[in-house]
């Protein structure tokens, strides 16, 4: 029995073993996928009230992590010093939080927001 063990262990760490095992793991989750949607989908609710545009719309949504206990949304605003910020922030949290069911953080990042990234010409 012990040397149908080691040949089994042998055949697991050769390099055919580690490609096929990589071969078979999905490259596009879909259940990933469609729960980065339904978030998105979510946050259309969420308006700027200066813009009159929702936060998805206006391209300020810049990457979903979704964890198994918590989860992510990194953005921007429209402008450095948007006086609408804490409230859409805390919007963009309910919103993902009744996709997800747990905690979301939402974090603001320092990039510039371009209005040509929603397709707005100005």
């Amino acid at each position: 029995m012990s040397d149908s063990m080691s040949t089994l262990d042998a055949a697991s760490d050769s390099p055919t073993a580690t490609a096929a095992a990589t071969e078979t793991e999905p490259v596009f989750d879909m259940t990933r996928r469609a729960t980065e949607l339904a978030i998105l989908d979510a946050l259309r609710a969420v308006v700027d009230p200066e813009l009159g545009m929702d936060v998805v719309e206006l391209a300020l949504i810049r990457q979903i992590i979704i964890g198994a206990e918590s989860s992510e949304i990194k953005m921007v605003l429209t402008t450095p010093f948007c006086p609408y910020a804490g409230s859409m922030v805390q919007q963009i949290k309910d919103q993902a939080e009744s996709v997800l069911e747990h905690p979301v953080k939402v974090t603001l990042l320092a990039e510039r927001w371009d209005p040509r990234e929603a397709g707005l010409m100005w």
